[in-house]
């Protein structure tokens, strides 16, 4: 009996469901393996660069007046770079106080690069 049970909960965790393909711009890049396979003890830091690529996505949109899938999701490198080059070495502390930071920048750009985004069908 315990072995049908887990049989079918590793079945339902492979079929794909609706949350699989977004609603907006499905060619979305994914996030990178190496964040994907991040434990919990790094979530923070998973957190922090997805906080990052969200603030960059909507400050492009912002700079370009326009959403276009390929400027709200580019590839995650310069995400990824920023992280490396001022985070990847810092106390939780840090990661925190960051990820609030690029939080509250990305509600920032958001306030505008929203209407954008709606204008172009991409919201």
């Amino acid at each position: 009996m315990i072995a049908a049970a887990t049989s079918s909960i590793a079945e339902r965790s492979q079929n794909p469901t609706r949350f699989d393909t977004p609603d907006v711009c499905p060619d979305q890049p994914p996030e990178p393996e190496w964040m994907t396979e991040m434990g919990p003890r790094d979530a923070h830091k998973r957190l922090l660069i997805q906080q990052i690529y969200r603030a960059e996505s909507m400050q492009r949109i912002v700079e370009a007046q326009s959403c276009e899938c390929a400027t709200r999701y580019p590839a995650w490198d310069a995400a990824e770079a920023e992280y490396r080059d001022r985070y990847a070495t810092g106390e939780y502390r840090d990661i925190v106080e960051a990820t609030s930071e690029s939080r509250r920048l990305a509600n920032e750009f958001r306030k505008v690069a929203k209407p954008i985004c709606e204008a172009a069908g991409n919201w």
